[in-house]
């Protein structure tokens, strides 16, 4: 069969395809998700599993009227090539290319920018309301992950959904597995659980009993059918959702084409909300993918052939490698530290202390807000050492929580928070880099950042002592990781890296090499700066500012977050607190906008955060205050 794909322009095509050419198709578009994820990385395995159904949708609905909400939305690939975006498909992720997520700005078959999970019913339940208040016609369709129903939103917007709303179909695409393995009690619910061994056994049990009854028990038996699948009834998921007000349609398998647009079709005309539960297999298509579903949720680039990961190109360990390293080092001395992670014990490098003690690393699952009230309440016992591993941007979800549940209550929980900074190709909804405006909100709050792996081992062994919250926030990037002898670490002391004069430089975790760097490119201009690496933001080193402030006349601050609530909003209240009327100040971070997807460094040069960009600021920044200075002069004068 000639290629189909060729011939898609708009899911408009689809409407005359016949049902194996829309297998043919499936199988062409699998195939180039293989073939682009090979090269750029990328969410393999959730985009695999969802091949058929993005198809049959776009069959039978009429997108963009018709109005598909991807939760989280990484699973949205197939969905990118069949609305005019094939083209455009080899550059998603990449720098000015394709967004991972839906996005608007895209395309008006996307309808929001998302990238977290569990927000797809309430936003969908926004829109069937409007469309209602407006007399209109559409569908609203939903399209979550069985990992979904583990956020608390999708429970309260479940809980929201009016009986007679119509034209509103949830899709769960059943897969068993999120990110990392499903945990919690909605997962056995929503496991296909029809050929439960406990009914089949009852009704074994009982068929045999009836059987042995003269003459009626063969009907008897028979009979026995119609009990046991009401026993099965009782485990099915219908129950579950039918509290709620949804009608149950399923399950379904979700890689029969025919058989999803079957279902699809009979829910069209439906004038209450429905709920269509479709089984499919993360990684459909591809064996390693299959095999390793948590590995390719996320994939690196691979090799086509094999599907073998390409070898790293640094053999450095990165932060999150050296935190999980370390927490596991210090779990084997210290029996009361326990770890607690949202779904993410792979990224966050904690597989092997879950192996080791299963019951001291707990994952919640895609529940960030529980997570930390969690922690809090095992923090409650001072004997036990709480770390909490999750990344910047989930840690954002769960706000009220660190300042009601922790943080008021003293309790020193460790929030280990990963991919603080810049997250390259996950774009927008992923960069690290507004968490320390809220955490600095936050009273009893410690914040710190290690420049590299021997510094992070410190904070993480002298947190056990502190006694308060404490956040210590790392990229995740390479970084040195030697064998030094790990020494004790106190709250608020700050380090100088080098010692000049006039020029300070003040520059936040990893970005210190680059400030060593632009201190080289000074020191090429006449200029001896010194370099200073605060560690903690929060206390600050306010004895060693004050001292270095006796020399320097100038302070530029460096960091990879948002300037205007970050590092050098920090220094700058640091300044006008302590009546400092005379030094001039240039803050360098990111500017306020919403930093879209690509590299690390196009990223970075795109914002002005490379050693020659920011050298160049220092100098332009230095000529323009001697002109005002000798203005000022002249006036005087």
């Amino acid at each position: 069969m000639n290629s189909l794909l060729d011939k898609i322009e708009s899911p408009i095509d689809l409407k005359n395809f016949s049902i194996e050419q829309l297998e043919h198709l499936a199988l062409e578009i699998r195939q180039k998700i293989i073939e682009v994820m090979s090269k750029n990385g990328g969410h393999l395995a959730s985009n695999l599993g969802t091949v058929e159904l993005t198809i049959a949708l776009h069959k039978v609905f009429h997108s963009p009227n018709d109005k598909f909400i991807w939760d989280v939305s990484h699973q949205a690939y197939t969905h990118k090539i069949l609305t005019n975006r094939k083209e455009l498909f080899s550059t998603i992720r990449q720098y000015k290319g394709l967004c991972g997520f839906t996005h608007p700005k895209e395309s008006p078959h996307d309808h929001f920018h998302a990238g977290h999970a569990g927000t797809a019913l309430s936003l969908g339940l926004g829109l069937a309301t409007t469309r209602d208040l407006n007399a209109e016609s559409d569908h609203v369709i939903p399209i979550i992950g069985d990992a979904t129903l583990t956020c608390g939103l999708s429970l309260e917007a479940l809980n929201n959904i009016p009986k007679d709303l119509k034209k509103f179909i949830l899709i769960l695409n059943d897969n068993k597995m999120s990110i990392s393995k499903n945990v919690g009690a909605i997962t056995y619910i929503l496991s296909r659980i029809l050929n439960n061994p406990t009914s089949s056994r009852i009704y074994r049990e009982l068929e045999k009993l009836v059987g042995k009854i003269p003459n009626y028990g063969r009907s008897l038996s028979q009979q026995g059918r119609k009990i046991t699948e009401s026993i099965k009834n009782l485990v099915s998921p219908a129950a579950f959702f039918e509290q709620f007000g949804l009608s149950y349609i399923g399950p379904i398998n979700g890689h029969n084409i025919n058989e999803i647009i079957e279902a699809l079709e009979g829910l069209k005309d439906c004038k209450w909300p429905t709920i269509l539960h479709v089984l499919t297999e993360k990684g459909h298509g591809m064996e390693e993918a299959i095999k390793n579903p948590v590995c390719y949720h996320g994939a690196k680039p691979f090799n086509l052939d094999t599907g073998k990961f390409l070898p790293a190109n640094s053999t450095q360990k990165s932060f999150p490698k050296v935190f999980g390293s370390h927490i596991l080092k210090m779990a084997d001395k210290n029996k009361n530290i326990i770890t607690v992670t949202p779904a993410m014990s792979a990224g966050s490098c904690l597989d092997e202390f879950m192996i080791k003690y299963p019951k001291r690393c707990i994952d919640v699952g895609i529940a960030e807000s529980h997570a930390v009230t969690f922690c809090g309440g095992l923090a409650k016992d001072k004997r036990i050492k709480v770390f909490c591993s999750i990344y910047a941007t989930f840690l954002q979800r769960a706000f009220d929580n660190l300042f009601h549940d922790v943080c008021l209550q003293e309790l020193p929980v460790v929030f280990a928070i990963d991919r603080a900074g810049i997250s390259g190709p996950d774009g927008s909804t992923h960069h690290g880099i507004y968490d320390i405006s809220f955490l600095n909100a936050m009273p009893n709050m410690i914040i710190a950042q290690p420049r590299n792996g021997n510094i992070l081992k410190e904070l993480m062994e002298s947190s056990l002592t502190y006694d308060k919250p404490f956040a210590i926030r790392y990229p995740n990037m390479v970084t040195d990781d030697d064998d030094e002898k790990i020494s004790y670490r106190p709250i608020g002391k700050g380090e100088i890296l080098v010692k000049g004069k006039k020029y300070l430089l003040i520059a936040l975790g990893h970005m210190n090499s680059i400030a060593m760097q632009v201190h080289e490119n000074l020191q090429q201009c006449g200029i001896e700066a010194t370099v200073f690496d605060p560690i903690f933001l929060k206390p600050l080193d306010s004895l060693a500012l004050n001292e270095l402030l006796i020399e320097h006349d100038t302070i530029i601050t460096i960091e990879e977050h948002a300037v205007n609530c970050g590092l050098g909003s920090i220094i700058n209240n640091f300044l006008a607190l302590n009546d400092y009327r005379d030094v001039k100040v240039l803050n360098i971070g990111i500017p306020e906008l919403f930093l879209e997807h690509g590299s690390h460094k196009a990223l970075s040069e795109e914002i002005g955060l490379s050693s020659s960009q920011i050298t160049k600021k220092i100098l332009d920044f230095s000529l323009k205050t001697i002109e005002n200075d000798n203005k000022n002069l002249s006036v005087i004068s």
